[in-house]
């Protein structure tokens, strides 16, 4: 098959839960043989034509010179583009900026388009930009030729809106097996004697209920923040929270130190409440994170009953006074790798995807 990946920056990731899953999902299919094509921003800093045996298409993105609206002529330029192709399938990743163009697709190409989460329930974006998130989802939905899901939650609710079956296929991860507490010494941190956060600093992570918890509880726990905090709600929860026991470290993109920093916590603290399976959420569970999760439907199809859950800086204050010992909970950790193993390997996936590519295109006589 000759498949083309847009809706990105790019790989390799430099940015979210898309490009993770690209970065990890294209190669593999070039190992069985496809030819995989990834549509790369000009503002992506990696120069190269080739990932991987992926190939990569730069086209221009003005977002750099005039904000959030550069994001629909970067998709603009990357449909264009993919007219000239003659893909198999094109698998679009997210519809935000990318749908009001979908009825400039290549008519001979199956489109394939993961849904996301319900990104018009974001309390980031004002009620207008809501509105239009609402109908982009729509045209995605009925636009597309085949849907992906990445989460059952979501599955559901597009069957339900849209009347229309999706393909359930999360992101994946891979079992951390190399712990190493060396890493810990430069962000002065010592195994098992703080709790993480790791999120983009957005009012639907629930990260302000997280650092209220904190501050409630009687005992004094160390909250260690990982994301970039330079945005507007970043500086304020800085700007109001921070203490010599909260900490904002800022981004931190190494893999190996990030799961380092997962695997030696005492609590990770997983906040997120808008989208499908998170990326972040399964990194912590391969690195055999205590997770206390806010409680709801997408978080616990994946965690289950694996896990703390918390929907008021009560109910946080109330676990951290129980001084709860990671120790303790062993069986916690063990089935969530078990489940890492068996649903959301990166072969597990791969293979669920390619299988999808394969019929979808079969099914449509392309």
């Amino acid at each position: 098959m000759k498949i083309a990946i847009i809706g990105t920056r790019g790989i390799p990731n430099k940015y979210g839960g898309f490009e993770q899953f690209a970065e990890f999902i294209a190669p593999a299919l070039v190992q069985r043989g496809h030819e995989v094509f990834v549509y790369n921003s000009s503002l992506h800093p990696f120069q190269e034509s080739t990932y991987k045996g992926v190939q990569l298409i730069r086209k221009a993105d003005p977002e750099n010179k005039v904000g959030t609206f550069g994001q629909f002529i970067y998709d603009l330029n990357c449909i264009l583009d993919s007219r000239k192709r003659e893909f198999d399938i094109i698998l679009q990743l997210g519809y935000t900026s990318s749908s009001v163009w979908s009825f400039l697709f290549p008519k001979k190409a199956v489109i394939i388009t993961n849904m996301d989460g319900l990104e018009w329930k974001r309390s980031k974006y004002p009620r207008p930009v809501q509105q239009f998130l609402k109908r982009a989802e729509k045209w995605a939905a009925l636009g597309s030729d085949k849907l992906i899901a990445d989460s059952k939650g979501i599955q559901s609710y597009l069957l339900e809106k849209y009347q229309k079956p999706s393909a359930f296929i999360a992101y994946g991860a891979s079992l951390f097996t190399n712990p190493n507490s060396a890493q810990l010494a430069p962000f002065g941190l010592t195994p098992y004697n703080y709790n993480l956060l790791i999120a983009r600093m957005e009012p639907e992570n629930n990260i302000e209920t997280i650092l209220q918890g904190h501050h409630q509880a009687e005992t004094r726990h160390q909250l260690i923040l990982i994301g970039n905090h330079s945005n507007k709600f970043g500086t304020y929860l800085k700007n109001k929270y921070e203490t010599e026991h909260i900490r904002f470290i800022g981004p931190v993109y190494d893999l190996q130190v990030l799961n380092d920093l997962r695997h030696f916590s005492h609590l990770y603290f997983h906040g997120h409440s808008v989208g499908g399976t998170n990326p972040s959420l399964l990194e912590a569970m391969a690195s055999q994170s205590l997770i206390v999760a806010n409680d709801n439907i997408f978080n616990k199809t994946v965690l289950e009953q694996d896990a703390f859950y918390f929907s008021s800086p009560a109910d946080i204050a109330m676990l951290l006074d129980q001084k709860i010992n990671k120790s303790d909970f062993g069986s916690f950790l063990q089935r969530n790798n078990e489940k890492i193993v068996n649903d959301y390997s990166w072969e597990y996936i791969t293979n669920t995807l390619e299988k999808y590519l394969t019929d979808a295109l079969s099914e449509q006589g392309k």
